[in-house]
């Protein structure tokens, strides 16, 4: 059984305060009961409650060098949230998706990827990343709803195969446990660098060097 955000929540927090304290520093008051308001005004329509609870938490971080989420995401705040779903459905052929729909979201779940759904307006940014990319949480009414997809404008949406995206939840519950274990999540080992700030290396494969990242 999946573990409430707001108990993974904790176990980032203590975990990067003893750690990572930088990163810990890096992480936001909670969000103003307000802001969510206002994106939900924008979106037209309630953000998923995993995402609510988050952002009561921390409303995403205060720097733009913490990558907290595996894959090198910073998780966005209440108001990002609403600045970058403005952009990014800005992309999305209503016309076409109304047309194609279900073939695509048939496509979607078999074959883990679909670039006519990049910018669909149920699919809510919470994390960006330094490339432009970004981790959306599926709020669709079909079999993925409160599932994690990572998407990108060149490369469109992918349904992640791992556990982890499974949900916000699940996600926020994989990161703690391999905080705390150091086992990698997705292949995404923690480490901690020299500024005290955590960051997530990917292992190299056979024959090719480290990997290093901010």
């Amino acid at each position: 059984m999946t573990a409430p955000i707001s108990e993974s929540w904790a176990r980032v927090e203590n975990w990067l305060a003893e750690h990572a304290p930088v990163t810990r520093a890096a992480l936001a008051p909670p969000a103003d009961p307000a802001d969510i308001a206002a994106t939900e005004r924008v979106i037209g329509g309630p953000l998923p409650k995993p995402l609510v609870m988050s952002l009561l938490r921390h409303d995403g971080l205060l720097d733009g060098w913490s990558a907290l989420l595996p894959g090198f995401y910073s998780l966005l705040s209440a108001r990002r949230t609403a600045a970058e779903w403005k952009i990014v459905s800005g992309f999305y052929d209503r016309i076409t998706a109304d047309e194609e729909g279900d073939e695509v979201d048939d496509d979607f779940v078999k074959t883990g990827f679909s670039s006519i759904l990049y910018g669909h307006p149920r699919l809510i940014p919470i994390a960006r990343e330094v490339g432009g990319g970004y981790l959306v949480l599926d709020d669709r009414p079909e079999a993925d709803r409160g599932r994690v997809h990572e998407a990108e404008a060149t490369d469109g949406v992918t349904r992640g195969g791992h556990g982890m995206w499974a949900s916000l939840p699940v996600l926020m519950e994989s990161v703690a446990t391999s905080l705390e274990t150091g086992r990698p999540v997705n292949g995404y080992r923690p480490e901690v660098n020299e500024e005290q700030r955590l960051r997530w290396d990917l292992p190299p494969l056979r024959g090719e060097g480290t990997v290093r990242r901010p």
